[in-house]
């Protein structure tokens, strides 16, 4: 399904007034929170044709796409204990790299989970939803589910301690200095051999017992991929011609990009990786992505049909995003671990049964989403907590407004993007040592930075108080 680009003009700012209407037997809504590791919008229902999702894009085609949906920063472990305490990250002290922990970093913060158990849910932890198993582990209603022991650090384990790779050929290519397999592999396996499928299955079995309860539930179903290592069923890398696929045409270093902006190094400590600007390396890459992709979509239908098939849907919240953006190949860049647009721009489908469905280009961000389903659910939200704000009428009205910017952090870089600019601007002793700004109108892929060109003074002068802002609310 192709969506064509729409011209944003006009838009008032509003304030959301409309809730969800309850129809189960408790009066609340059930909530089923699907997350993706490291999924960018690269689906069929944000335009890209050449990519195969078709039961995402079942799911975007009863619901509600967001054109402008933004993590508030690009890795996973903050990006989670952020979105899922509805707070903003703080640079250095809250919610700043992988290894954040919500119960660490702000640990009188109050996470979803633990707000919709002690409000008559019945909450369950599947896959990676925190980043690590144990974060806040005690405020779902049973422990959270993992498919390997060690939770989240079965991706940082040595070649195949937790069996991530299923050909015998991935044991002769390992990275000498830790241990680790290649970034990719195709084996002739079932879903059911990697991760992801396992966790379908939990998914599925949780649904049909969540529906005997008698009581509403919050099923968050946390899939890896397309997460690397870039590892699925040879069949879905069948599914791509690989010269098909198309490449960036924009591999090279924007001009006058701070050096603050770098690329990723994640995938360079798996092995089979060459040179950044190895073209055949790259078009590896995005094949792999790409079956990953795929992968997880099937996964996901399987959800998506229990919920259809046990009677759930017609009272269930169904919300579908990726934890943040993620590079493939635009200026040399694979990964995430910046704040440029591929890095911070996610995909967010939310489906609320009796309500509108279609899109929106509203600004959204992930603190957003926590006031969002009290908003739907009919709960209260925890008192001066959430820095976001509920876009519950969108669900009524796609042009609802309720920001015009978003905000963004990252290793000590404070962003701002609204519906034209990408600014950023990092800060030594109060004073601005770099800064980036981009022009979406007449730079859409972010080819130049223009933050030094005096026509965008009045620009940089606004989204620049904005930060500060944000600067001054986070102290």
């Amino acid at each position: 399904m192709q969506i064509k680009p729409v011209i944003f003009s006009g838009l008032s700012l509003m304030a959301c007034t409309a809730a969800a209407q309850t129809k189960d037997q408790s009066g609340k809504m059930n909530v089923l929170f699907i997350m993706a590791d490291d999924l960018r919008p690269e689906l069929g229902c944000y335009g890209v044709e050449e990519i195969k999702t078709p039961n995402i894009d079942r799911l975007a085609a009863s619901g509600t796409v967001f054109r402008n949906a933004y993590c508030n920063v690009p890795v996973s472990g903050a990006s989670r204990a952020s979105l899922l305490t509805g707070m903003y990250p703080k640079y250095p002290d809250r919610f700043v790299d992988f290894s954040a922990k919500a119960s660490v970093d702000c640990p009188e913060a109050i996470p979803v989970s633990e707000w919709f158990t002690s409000h008559g849910y019945y909450t369950v932890s599947d896959g990676k939803v925190f980043h690590h198993i144990e974060d806040h582990a005690d405020t779902w209603s049973e422990p959270p589910f993992r498919t390997h022991p060690d939770g989240y650090d079965v991706y940082w384990a040595e070649y195949n301690k937790w069996e991530l790779w299923m050909n015998d050929a991935s044991a002769r290519s390992v990275n000498p200095k830790n241990g680790r397999g290649p970034f990719c592999e195709w084996a002739e396996v079932p879903d059911t051999a990697y991760d992801d499928g396992k966790l379908a299955m939990k998914a599925v079995s949780d649904l049909k017992r969540l529906k005997e309860k008698g009581k509403p539930f919050f099923l968050a179903c946390g899939f890896w991929k397309p997460h690397l290592p870039f590892n699925a069923p040879k069949k879905y890398w069948d599914m791509y011609d690989r010269e098909s696929i198309p490449v960036a045409d924009n591999m090279f270093r924007p001009e006058g990009l701070p050096p603050q902006v770098q690329n990723s190094g994640e995938i360079y400590a798996y092995a089979g990786t060459t040179a950044p600007d190895d073209i055949y390396f790259l078009k590896e890459a995005k094949h792999g992505y790409y079956a990953c992709v795929s992968y997880v979509d099937a996964q996901i239908g399987k959800v998506l049909d229990a919920l259809e098939d046990l009677g759930l849907a017609d009272n269930t919240i169904v919300v579908l995003l990726g934890d943040h953006g993620w590079h493939l190949g635009e200026h040399g860049f694979l990964g995430k671990h910046n704040l440029m647009e591929k890095a911070t721009h996610v995909p967010l489908i939310v489906r609320v049964p009796g309500k509108k469905c279609g899109q929106t280009f509203s600004m959204v961000e992930f603190v957003d989403l926590y006031p969002t389903l009290c908003e739907l659910c009919g709960l209260p939200e925890p008192e001066g907590q959430l820095d976001g704000t509920s876009f519950a009428c969108m669900m009524d009205d796609p042009d609802a407004v309720t920001k015009d910017r978003v905000y963004i952090q990252w290793q000590g870089g404070d962003n701002a993007v609204d519906r034209r600019f990408n600014y950023a601007e990092w800060l030594r002793a109060g004073k601005t040592v770099s800064r980036m700004l981009f022009d979406h109108d007449t730079d859409p892929d972010e080819n130049r930075n223009v933050s030094e060109m005096p026509v965008y003074q009045d620009e940089i002068d606004s989204l620049s108080s904005f930060l500060q802002e944000k600067r001054e609310h986070n102290q």
